[in-house]
């Protein structure tokens, strides 16, 4: 049968510069907008790998064509998932929240899924405001039938897990537009966000390394809340949260769900089995164990061979290269990560 060509589920790009989002805004909102990250957890050595600075000038992720040789052509990749980084879900006016994540979604729209891609190759994530879950649900609404948003993101930053019923809206509107729901990582503990960790970690690498802490409140808030019994259509996708700690999660949750289950009596089945329907997580930052074998044994437990998605977090500086960041995988277990799961949840 062969390899299939790569789904890459996790890549970044950015403008080239504030007047590019600023076109897309109305007053008061465009003065207001300024660069921004996500707060004070930066990397202290280099956010982004060191050759991915087009030699043309501008930022890493910002030119299409050496993009597309540092990765599409390097790797054979036969779609790109973009997920442009707004930082929207920090700000506690959710007027302008919603406006910066509208001006993404129409710039992004123009540029990479327009004039920078002939081929469709790049295919886009619907940033929304979860602050604001009515005018989220109309900007979901907005870009529904476009041939090239495939899903739509947030930031894993919130003010409450995302079972809770008032981002239902949001997810209504999921399922209308027949997109996916990504959470990236981004603005934990930023604005008025929650901070996952018992307090605020002292240095980036705490913070790195416990990304995955809101992934497993909402994951366990998404299906203890009976969201996916309420919205069958509904899919989450988790980005760049890890991967290895899904199995245990899952034998906990099952386990509390055997002496609890009085309390939610809307599911209709263990907690776990509704991953395989409902859930699917992308690899970087993959946890690579010593041994191999481990890391084999990791994925059999978690059923990477239908839950699981490659995705390299082009252009950062952990970059997960599609020749290096597994060991050699069986055909069909690699054909599954590295093309066929997208493939059949973004459509392609």
């Amino acid at each position: 049968m062969g390899k299939r060509g790569i789904i890459d589920c996790d890549v970044h790009v950015y403008p080239k510069t504030m007047d590019e989002l600023k076109r897309y805004m109305k007053e008061p909102w465009r003065d207001r907008l300024k660069p921004m990250g996500r707060g004070f957890y930066e990397n202290p050595v280099h956010g982004s790998r060191l050759d991915a600075k087009p030699p043309g000038g501008g930022g890493p992720g910002t030119d299409p064509e050496f993009l597309r040789e540092q990765l599409i052509n390097e790797y054979g990749i036969d779609h790109a998932i973009l997920l442009p980084r707004a930082f929207c879900n920090m700000h506690p006016d959710p007027d302008y929240a919603t406006a910066i994540a509208a001006a993404y979604n129409d710039w992004l729209a123009d540029t990479w899924l327009d004039k920078y891609n002939k081929d469709g190759v790049f295919k886009g994530s619907i940033t929304i405001a979860h602050q604001d879950p009515a005018a989220a649900a109309k900007e979901i609404d907005r870009w529904a039938g476009h041939p090239h948003f495939v899903q739509v993101m947030t930031d894993s930053g919130a003010r409450a897990p995302f079972g809770q019923r008032q981002y239902y809206p949001i997810y209504e509107a999921c399922e209308r537009g027949n997109f996916p729901f990504a959470i990236h990582p981004g603005t934990d503990g930023m604005g008025i966000n929650a901070q996952p960790s018992p307090g605020y970690p002292t240095h980036y690498i705490e913070w790195h390394t416990c990304l995955s802490l809101s992934f497993q409140a909402h994951l366990v808030s998404f299906i203890t809340e009976g969201v996916f019994e309420r919205f069958p259509g509904f899919k989450v996708v988790m980005v760049e949260g890890g991967v290895s700690w899904l199995p245990a999660l899952m034998w906990r949750l099952d386990a509390e769900y055997k002496g609890l289950r009085y309390e939610v009596p809307w599911l209709t089945k263990r907690p776990s089995e509704y991953l395989r329907d409902h859930v699917r997580l992308t690899s970087q930052p993959l946890e690579r164990p010593d041994n191999d074998a481990h890391l084999l044994q990791v994925l059999e437990m978690m059923d990477a061979k239908h839950v699981l998605m490659f995705a390299s977090d082009y252009p950062h500086w952990d970059f997960d290269s599609p020749t290096r960041a597994f060991p050699r995988l069986p055909e069909e277990l690699y054909n599954r990560i590295f093309s066929d799961n997208a493939r059949e949840l973004y459509g392609l």
